[in-house]
């Protein structure tokens, strides 16, 4: 009829234990990338950054400066 005899100490120890483990799996999946999938990430970004950037027209100085004509092309 007499339970277990358990240390009060190492029950509140292994029951701390526990909760920091459960703690850092949830921060690990949250936040834990290696530097390789970082820098995976980072060079797709910048790869498709340029590759968006060559496709960008510029403007001509007739859409810049509001006018219809170019100016010294004036019609009589």
């Amino acid at each position: 009829m007499a339970g277990d005899v358990v240390n009060l100490r190492q029950f509140r120890k292994r029951q701390a234990r526990a909760a920091s483990e459960k703690q850092a799996e949830q921060n690990r999946i949250s936040f834990g990338r290696t530097k390789a999938e970082k820098s995976l990430t980072k060079a797709l970004n910048e790869r498709a950054s340029k590759s968006l950037d060559q496709g960008r027209l510029e403007p001509t100085s007739s859409e810049t400066s509001g006018k219809d004509e170019p100016e010294g092309n004036e019609r009589t």
